[in-house]
C-alpha cells in the first residue's frame, strides 16, 4: 500500500508537470499566432499604405451606363454624397463614403453631421461645442421695415459674391468653417460608441460585435440598411501584453471648426474630375456650380497670383508647383486632436524632440493639434531637418493626445545619455488620431437673421409645440408652425429671394420644402423659408446664386502612380496652349481632322407644377444624333437630373420651322411634370 501510494504521488506530479509544460507550450504559441496576426493586419495597412493617399475612396453607387465613367466614384451627382437639410439649424447634409485614413480603410454610415467644435476649454474625451452663427450686421437691424432690411442684406451678400470688402465689409458676417473627417483606434472595444452626433442617423447595432455581424452580413447579400445606418469599422490587436492581447476599435468621426481668419474665394478654385464631367457633359464652369465638385486650396495667400474670378465664384492660381507649409496646413493646424483646445503635447519618443517647422529656431511643435511637417533637431540621412508624416501620404494630418479613450501604442527603444554616455532602454506609449479635411463651409446671417422675431423653441424635448394638432407648415392659421425649432428652422422671409422655388440642383436626399407658414409671436401667420446649411444659396436679387459649401476632400487614388500619372496627362490636355510641348508629338489639332463638333445643349421649358416645383432640365445631343435628326430621324436621350427626377425623351426636328420638339416623354404624350413640348437650344 505505501509503495502504491508513492507511485500515485510520483505519477500525479510527472503528470502535473506535463499539464503544466503543455499550458506554456499553448500559451506560446497563441502567443506567436497573435504576433503573426499582427504583422499581418501590419503588411495590409502597409500595402494600402503605398498604394494610396489618405482620403475619401468611393461612394455607393445607384446608377450604371455604357462607360465606367458613368458609375459613382468619390463623386458623380454630388461628391462625397452631399445635400441639404437646411431645415434643420445646423445639419449639413452627407451620405455614406468609404475612405482610409493612415492606412485604415472604413466604411461610415450616412453621416448627416452637426455644426458642431472641439470643447474650448474641456479636454473630455469628444466633448464639442455648436459653432455659434455670425450675427446680422448693425446696419441691417437699424431698418425698420422688413424690405430696407433685405435690402440692406442684399448689400452685404453683394459684397461677398464679389469679394469686395470696401462696399461692405462681410468678413465679421461671412464666417468660414473647416469640416474634417478624424479617425483613430479607440480602447473601448465592449460598448459600441457612436461616432459624432447627428439629428437623423446613428449606428443601428447593440454592441462592436453585432455591428460586425451585420456588416458581414449585407456583404454577403450585397444589400444595405434602407436608413444606411451600418459602419464597417474594423478591430485590430494593438499590443501583447505577457501573452494577451489588447485590442483595439477604429472609429471615426466628422467635426468642424471656425478659422480664426477669412479665406478668400480666390483661395479656391475647381477640381476637374474629369470622369463626373464627361458624364453629365459639363464643361468646367457648369461642373463647378455642380454639387458634384470639389475644390482645391491655393498653395498660399500671394494676392498677385490668387484672382478672384467673380462671374464664376471661385478663384484661379497657378498651381503647378511643390509647397510646404501651404494654406491646407495652416488650416489644418488650427483643429485640436482628440484633447480638444488646450491641447499642449509634445513628442519626444526615439530621444528626439519634433520642432515646428514653421519657425527657424529650436520651438517644440505641439503635436497636439494636427500637422503633416515636422522638424527634427539633426539632420537626417537624406540630409534634412524637415519630415513629412507617413511613408508617402501627402494627405496625412495627425495629431497626437493624452486622452486614455485612445488605444496605445508602445515602443520600448535603446540608447546612450547624452551626458553621462551610459546605454539605457526605456519603454513609451503614444496615442494618435488622424484626419483629412472635408469641406469649407461660410456660414452667413442668414442664419441668425429673425426678422419676424418668430419664437425659437430651443429645448429639444418641447419640439413637439411646433407641430401639435396637426401642423405641418401650411399657410393657414391652422396648419402654419407654431414657432420654429431645430428641424423646422424656416425664418428668412420669401421676399429675400428672387422666387420661393429655393432649392438649386434639388436632390432626392434633400429635405427642406419650399415657402412654409409659421405663426409669430401674435398669431399672424408668415411665409418663410429654410435658414440651415445650403451648398448653393438660391437666386438673390442683383446678385444670383451663391455657393456656401466647398468640398476640399483628398482622394485615396491620387495617391499611386497611375493617379499622379492621370492627373500630369489631365493637365496636358486641358491646358495644350501652354504645355502641349510636353507631348512627344503635338497634335494638329483636337480631333485629329479638324471635323468634330460639341455637343449641342438643349433644355426643356421651365414649369412650375407642383409637385415636383419649379425646374427645367437639359440635355446634350451628340453630333451624330443631330445629323439623324436633321434627316428626319426621331432620337431619344435622357435629361439631367433635376427636382430628384429625369425623363427619357423621343426628339424630333421640323425642318420647315427649325424647331426641336419633345414626341414622347417617358413613354407618354406629355412630361407628367408639365414641360412643354418645345426644346430651347443653347449656346
Amino acid at each position: 500500500m505505501k509503495y502504491l501510494l508513492v507511485f500515485c504521488l510520483v505519477f500525479s506530479a510527472s503528470y502535473a508537470a506535463i499539464d503544466e509544460h503543455r499550458i506554456s507550450l499553448i500559451e506560446r504559441k497563441f502567443e506567436d499566432l497573435a504576433r503573426q496576426l499582427m504583422l499581418t493586419e501590419l503588411a495590409m495597412g502597409e500595402r494600402t499604405r503605398s498604394d494610396y493617399d489618405s482620403g475619401i475612396k468611393q461612394i455607393r453607387n445607384t446608377a450604371d451606363g455604357t462607360k465606367s465613367y458613368f458609375d459613382q466614384t468619390h463623386t458623380f451627382n454630388s461628391v462625397c454624397s452631399i445635400h441639404e437639410h437646411s431645415n434643420n439649424d445646423r445639419t449639413v447634409g452627407m451620405g455614406e463614403f468609404t475612405a482610409s485614413l493612415n492606412g485604415v480603410e472604413f466604411r461610415t454610415r450616412h453621416n448627416d453631421y452637426r455644426l458642431r467644435m472641439p470643447h474650448r476649454t474641456s479636454k473630455n474625451y469628444h466633448w464639442q461645442e455648436d459653432i455659434p452663427f455670425p450675427h446680422v450686421p448693425p446696419s441691417v437691424l437699424q431698418k425698420r421695415t422688413l424690405p430696407e432690411q433685405i435690402k440692406e442684406l442684399h448689400n452685404y451678400f453683394r459684397a461677398f459674391s464679389f469679394q469686395n470688402f470696401h462696399f461692405r465689409d462681410y468678413r465679421p458676417y461671412f464666417k468660414p468653417v473647416l469640416c474634417y473627417l478624424e479617425g483613430t483606434w479607440t480602447a473601448d472595444t465592449k460598448t459600441l460608441n457612436e461616432p459624432f452626433e447627428s439629428d437623423r442617423h446613428h449606428i443601428d447595432a447593440t454592441s462592436w460585435f453585432d455591428l460586425q455581424e451585420k456588416i458581414r452580413f449585407t456583404s454577403y447579400t450585397g444589400g444595405k440598411h434602407y436608413l444606411e445606418n451600418f459602419s464597417y469599422l474594423p478591430t485590430t490587436i494593438m499590443n501583447m501584453v505577457n501573452g494577451t492581447p489588447e485590442y483595439a476599435q477604429w472609429n471615426y468621426r466628422i467635426a468642424c471648426h471656425p478659422l480664426k481668419k477669412d479665406l478668400p474665394l480666390s483661395a479656391l478654385k475647381p477640381v476637374d474630375d474629369m470622369a463626373a464631367r464627361i458624364g453629365h457633359r459639363w464643361n468646367i464652369t457648369r461642373f463647378a456650380h455642380s454639387r458634384a465638385a470639389r475644390f482645391v486650396l491655393a498653395p498660399d495667400f500671394n494676392g498677385n497670383r490668387n484672382k478672384y474670378q467673380w462671374q464664376n465664384g471661385y478663384g484661379s492660381f497657378p498651381d503647378r508647383r511643390t509647397s510646404i507649409n501651404s494654406v491646407l496646413d495652416w488650416v489644418m493646424s488650427e483643429i485640436p486632436g482628440k484633447d480638444n483646445y488646450p491641447a499642449k503635447l509634445h513628442d519626444t519618443t526615439f530621444g528626439m524632440r519634433i520642432l515646428d517647422p514653421r519657425v527657424r529656431n529650436a520651438t517644440e511643435l505641439n503635436t497636439g493639434y494636427y500637422h503633416r511637417y515636422f522638424r527634427h533637431e539633426r539632420k537626417g540621412a537624406m540630409g534634412t531637418f524637415n519630415a513629412h508624416r507617413g511613408y508617402s501620404d501627402r494627405n496625412l494630418f495627425v495629431a497626437q493626445t493624452s486622452n486614455p479613450n485612445v488605444a496605445e501604442m508602445k515602443i520600448k527603444w535603446c540608447g546612450r545619455d547624452e551626458h553621462t554616455h551610459k546605454p539605457f532602454c526605456k519603454e513609451e506609449g503614444v496615442r494618435y488620431s488622424y484626419a483629412i479635411p472635408l469641406e469649407i463651409i461660410y456660414l452667413n446671417p442668414l442664419m441668425s437673421w429673425n426678422p419676424y422675431n418668430l419664437e425659437h423653441i430651443s429645448d429639444r424635448r418641447k419640439k413637439y409645440i411646433v407641430t401639435k394638432d396637426g401642423r405641418n407648415g401650411g399657410l393657414t392659421h391652422a396648419k402654419a408652425y407654431n414657432g420654429t425649432s431645430y428641424e423646422k428652422y424656416y425664418r428668412t422671409p420669401v421676399e429675400f429671394y428672387q422666387t420661393a422655388h429655393t432649392t438649386v440642383d434639388k436632390d432626392a436626399a434633400d429635405t427642406a420644402r419650399g415657402t412654409v407658414g409659421v405663426l409669430d409671436r401674435h398669431g399672424n401667420v408668415k411665409r418663410v423659408l429654410s435658414s440651415g446649411v445650403r451648398i448653393t444659396l438660391p437666386d438673390i436679387p442683383g446678385v444670383g446664386k451663391i455657393r456656401m459649401r466647398y468640398p476640399i476632400m483628398p482622394i485615396t487614388s491620387e495617391g499611386n502612380q497611375i493617379g499622379k500619372e492621370v492627373e500630369a496627362v489631365k493637365d496636358v490636355l486641358n491646358h495644350l496652349e501652354t504645355m502641349g510641348a510636353y507631348l512627344q508629338e503635338r497634335p494638329s489639332s483636337l480631333s485629329g481632322g479638324g471635323n468634330a463638333k460639341a455637343d449641342a445643349h438643349f433644355r426643356t421649358s421651365v414649369t412650375n407644377q407642383d409637385p415636383p416645383g419649379h425646374h427645367f432640365h437639359e440635355m446634350f445631343i451628340p453630333n451624330e444624333d443631330m445629323l439623324d435628326l436633321g434627316k428626319g430621324h426621331k432620337i431619344t436621350v435622357v435629361t439631367t437630373t433635376d427636382n430628384s427626377h429625369d425623363h427619357k425623351i423621343e426628339v424630333s426636328y421640323d425642318q420647315h420651322t427649325h424647331k426641336y420638339t419633345i414626341h414622347k416623354c417617358d413613354g407618354q404624350d406629355k412630361c407628367w411634370d408639365g414641360h412643354t413640348a418645345e426644346l430651347f437650344r443653347l449656346e
